[in-house]
This record gives structure tokens, sequence and C-alpha cells, in this order.
């Protein structure tokens, strides 16, 4: 008897059946592309790669969707998802992050015909923004023009011309009702309201804006600038090209760094030399990435420099590249600067086309509305087209940065100083300084003085003497009363410390730090407390919402700070809380302002009486409307 087990029947499976199997699998799950919305995609991203789209350029192409028609619509982000071979879930969540992307759903949804974005960071609201937020809307629809949407929105980066207003891509500066309807009269919609186009040529030597103020623009907001052939006709990349062909020594160069004392000037402070050094040993193949999102409330350093001088910039790029031996550059520009953008983006092609010496890869990325990708780890997750969520340290980007491998990590002004640096020697950048510091600091001045912008002065400088040698004074029938040393997240400081020398290393006694020189002034008719709660509110509104500490901490205090009398208590132990625990920079600075109004205008919030020295705030622009009782 034949016990064997009897062998399994196997059904015959069709080549069709298997092509169909195989269809079905490569599906991407839940909702299917429309062809229509999928002929649209593949018209805007172009020709397929061979190698398939990168995923790392997934917000450069939401960008050119969103560009393309004022929104993002859910079918072309399906429609997206299966051209990148991506899971519709990780399209949305990288979409749903970033502020200047708004998903809409449905084949009736339609973009508003123009944003109009109005700063509301405290600059702006000193100057007038929440009046202008609250008559735009209604002035819009009387002028039949209601199909323009007004949005109220966190710094632009023009806190020297405020308020400041942006048509879609096109800036008004001193903004006003008048003036915006003027502007969305003149250009009605999207594919005219661009940036102005910036006009070469002039000489910007930064030397010579040595002690003195940067020259603001008399007209408009696209100021001249130097182009390649000025650039060139002035020594520009003779450095750069005889560090990469071998005629310069690279160790000088990182010798010279060094003893410059330059340190990162996007507000860490690190040495730069002293980076470079550390990157350089790491194991290739290194990279290097770029931060020009320059989100800091009350900073515009960067914008400044570039705006006149994209090449002095790029020379930097390519000694720093030289130097340490990274392979690729990216640079991470932030979104709300559009005349930038361009103007860079001329500037490396102008570049490429007559390269003074053999250049690496350089990719100019595109932010997209978050202030947290200006902390580096975040930046370089957008970068890899990712949420901008900071990353846990250790490991440090030096080590294990963009895409896995060794990362020198750099502020725009940083390496605008390099060129300047290894040709007039170390010594000439070290030379400058008072009260016993040294070197130069692009502070970002505005507020309650007669000359806002950037003043290139002595690093150590008090405030009284940036006020009174550098802005003109006060303005008239104002009196300083405060000062932020560091944009929003450096702390507020009485009118009574303007003497502290403004550097790395001075402030952090007071409970505050520079951060990136973002000097924002207070007269008497301003609120510290007022003050802090536009910045509080700042911070719940850009939290990435990675952390508890933060995304819960910051609007738990926003709500705490606008009681008349604060619960001081409570506040403090929550500001220990979002201090100790968060994990990046954003809820550890957050704090700051909360700790300074205790420790500084406690007679603000019902913690002791009005010094009799202090000037009371009246007529405040930044007033909230409190609870009966809770005006002074």
């Amino acid at each position: 008897m034949d016990l064997a087990p009897e062998a399994p029947t196997v059904a015959a499976v069709s080549v069709n059946d298997m092509r169909e199997r195989i269809r079905r699998k490569s599906r991407l799950k839940g909702r299917q592309p429309e062809d229509a919305a999928m002929a649209e995609v593949a018209q805007l991203l172009g020709p397929r790669p061979a190698t398939g789209f990168r995923r790392s350029l997934l917000i450069e192409y939401l960008h050119r969707l969103n560009d393309h028609f004022g929104v993002l619509h859910d079918r072309h982000l399906v429609a997206l998802a299966k051209q990148m071979n991506l899971p519709m879930a990780e399209v949305y969540e990288v979409a749903s992050f970033y502020h200047h992307f708004e998903i809409v759903r449905g084949e009736e949804a339609q973009a508003p015909r123009l944003v109009v974005r109005v700063c509301d960071s405290l600059t702006c609201s000193m100057a007038g923004a929440r009046e202008l937020l609250a008559a735009l809307p209604e002035r819009l629809r009387a002028a039949g023009q209601s199909d323009v949407q007004v949005l109220a929105v966190p710094c632009v980066g023009r806190c020297e011309q405020a308020p400041v207003a942006v048509v879609h891509q096109c800036p008004v500066p001193h903004a006003t009702v008048h003036g915006v309807l003027e502007v969305v009269d003149l250009k009605p919609n999207r594919s005219v309201a661009l940036h102005p186009y910036a006009q070469g040529a002039i000489n910007f030597d930064i030397a010579e804006c040595v002690e003195a103020s940067v020259p603001a623009q008399p007209e408009g907001v696209s100021p001249a600038y130097t182009d390649i052939a000025t650039y060139r006709a002035h020594g520009g990349y003779q450095t750069a090209a005889a560090l990469v062909n071998g005629e310069m020594d690279v160790e000088a160069v990182l010798s010279a760094m060094e003893d410059s004392g330059l340190r990162g000037l996007g507000g860490a402070g690190f040495p730069a030399g002293r980076k470079w050094r550390i990157v350089r040993d790491q194991p290739a193949p290194r990279l290097m990435a770029v931060n020009i999102d320059e989100g800091e409330p009350g900073t515009f350093k960067d914008r400044t420099y570039l705006e006149r001088d994209p090449h002095r910039f790029l020379e930097g790029v390519l000694i720093a590249a030289q130097v340490v031996g990274t392979e690729a550059v990216y640079i991470y520009l932030r979104d709300e600067y559009h005349g930038c953008r361009a103007l860079l983006q001329r500037a490396l092609d102008d570049l490429r086309a007559e390269p003074p010496c053999p250049l690496p890869h350089i990719e100019l990325r595109r932010g997209a509305g978050a202030y947290i990708c200006g902390e580096e780890s975040a930046m370089i997750e957008s970068i890899e087209g990712k949420r901008g969520e900071p990353r846990m340290r250790p490991p440090y980007i030096a080590q294990v940065g963009l895409f896995g491998r060794p990362t020198l990590e750099h502020n725009f002004e940083t390496l605008y100083w390099v060129r300047d640096i290894v040709e007039r020697g170390p010594q000439w950048f070290a030379s400058f300084g008072r009260h016993g510091r040294k070197g130069l600091r692009s502070f970002s001045v505005s507020g309650r003085v007669k000359h806002p912008g950037v003043k290139l002065a002595p690093a150590g400088i008090t405030l009284q003497e940036l006020i009174d040698e550098y802005c003109g004074g006060m303005l008239d029938g104002h009196q300083l009363y405060a000062y932020l040393p560091g944009g929003a997240s450096g702390g507020i400081l009485p009118a009574s410390l303007n003497q502290i020398p403004l550097d790395f290393d001075t402030l952090q006694p007071y409970g505050c730090f520079i951060g990136s020189a973002a000097v924002i002034v207070l007269s008497q008719h301003d609120r510290a407390r007022e003050a802090a709660l536009n910045v509080m509110r700042f911070f719940e509104h850009e939290s990435c919402g990675q952390c508890t500490p933060c995304r819960v901490g910051t609007a738990k205090a926003a709500t705490l700070m606008q009681a008349p009398q604060w619960d001081e208590e409570l506040l403090d132990d929550l500001a220990q809380v979002m201090g100790d625990a968060s994990i990046c920079g954003l809820g550890q600075a957050a704090p700051n302002p909360i700790r300074c109004i205790h420790k500084y205008f406690a007679h603000e919030v019902g913690e002791g009486p009005w010094p009799g020295d202090l000037p009371k705030p009246r007529n405040s622009p930044l007033a909230e409307q409190l609870p009966q009782g809770g005006q002074p």
C-alpha cells in the first residue's frame, strides 16, 4: 500500500493573471491617482530621470505645484506620490508640515487670486501691523477684491521697513492700507506679483561699511548688486582659484580662520576655524550645508548682504569647501526671500558659465516657511525632503549629517567674511572691538530708532553706543525703555542695562544672549510684557510639535501670559521644564522672555510696584485687550 502523501494540486496561473497581480501590488494603497492629475504633475516635474525622481527633492516638487496652482490640491499630491513611488502618507505629512503649503480637497477648491501676507512679529506690530491687518480685509471687499486673502504671518526678514506686507511675492515696505491696495491693483495676479528684478552692477565692498551702516535702498526693495564681471574685476575669486589650484596653502587658510576669532554668526557662536578642522578630520565623503533660513524675528543681515553681493558669499563657500574637502554644497534659503533666490540662482548660473576653478556640486534649496529649519539638524532634514524636525544628538552634524555623511554646516554671514579674512589677514578682523571684545558684528537694528538697518559695528559695542553712533538716536518723542539684544529668543533687558557689551558670552549673566545680533529697541510707548507675549506666540506657532515640553509649553505659556497678573510660580515651573526637556534650542530658549519679565519688569505683571525711575508705557500699539483691571 502506497502511503506517500498525495502531491498538492497547483492551480495554473495565466500570464495575464500574473500581470494583473503585479499591477495590483505596484499600486499605491488607498486613493488612486487620476489621469488628468498625473498629466498635470508630469508636465510640471518634467522628464523622469533615468534613476527616478530624487526623494530629497520632494519639497522642491511641492513648490512647483504650489507656485503653479496657488495651493496644493489633494489630487496632485496623490499623483506626485505615484510619480515618486512614495506612500501618499509620506507626501502628505511633509506638505502639511510647512506653513507655505496649503492643502485643499475637492474638485471645486480654488486658490485665492492673491494672498497678502502681513508680518505681525514684534517690530511690525510696534509699527502698526495690527491696525493694517484689521483694516485690509474690509477695504479689499469694498474695492471689489474679496478674492484676495489676507494672512497674518511671522517675521518676513524686513524689520527695518516695518510694517511690511507681501503681495504674493512682492514686498511692500512701510506698508499702509493705501499702499497695499495700490500694489494689488498694479499686480492683480500671481504671475505678475513677483519680487522686482535686481539690477547690477556696483562694487559692494563690505570692508567699506566697517564701523558704519550698510547703505539703505532709497527706493523699492531690490538694491543694485555686484554681478560676476564687477566682482572679478575687483579681485573676486582669485583667492578661491589659488587655493583650488594648489597655489595657496590649506593650512595657512585654516590658521587664518582660527586666528581671526571668527565665530558662527547664525547665533551659536562656535569658532569657525575649529569647526573646519573637526569636519576635515572626518572620513570622506564630506558635505556642506549653508543656512540662510534667517527666520529669527528682528534679523535681516543675511538678506541685506546677499542682496548686494552674492559672489563674496559664494567665494567663501568655495574656499571652505576646498579646505574641508567637501564634494557637494547645499544652500538652504528661506522661502520669504524670493528676490534673493532669483539673485543667487543667477549668480550660480554665471559662476558655472565662467568658473574660475573647478567647482564642487552646488544645489540651491528652497525652504517652505518653518522657523525651526534654522536649527541645523532640522534644516538638514528639510534638505533631505522631510519634515523639518530636529534630530537628537549625538551623533553631531559634523559626524553624521546630511545624507548620513560628515557635514560642515555654516551660516551665510560666517562664509561672507572668509575672503576678507584670508586676503586681509586675521588680525584685520580681530583688530576691531570695544570693551575688551574682538571682531566685527552685523547688528540688525529695528524698533524705536531714527535709522534702523544693518550696522557693522565692533564686537562689544553697547546698546547706547549703537543707538547714538549708528542709529541717529531714538525717534522723536521716544525714550529708551527696553531692548531685545538677540531677537525673539535672546531675552529682554531694561534701559538701565544699556551699557552691557554686546557680544557672545557677555549677556548670559543677565539671562540673555546675542544670537544673531537682532536688536529690537522699545520705548516708553511699548510694554515689555506685550513684547514677551508676542514672541511667545511666535514660538507657539513655529514649534515643530515633535516634543511635548515645547509644543504644549509654548501654548500654555502664551495663555498664562495674557493674565493681568502673572502666576509667577506656575510660569517659572513651566519655563524650567521647557528649558530642561525640550529637544532643541527653540523650546530651550522660549522661556527667556518669561524669566526676563520676572527679573526686570515685575512691575508690569503685578509682581511689584512701578519703579520711580522708569517711564510708564503709554499708547502702546502692542497692548492686548486684557480683562478689566489689566491695564496699567
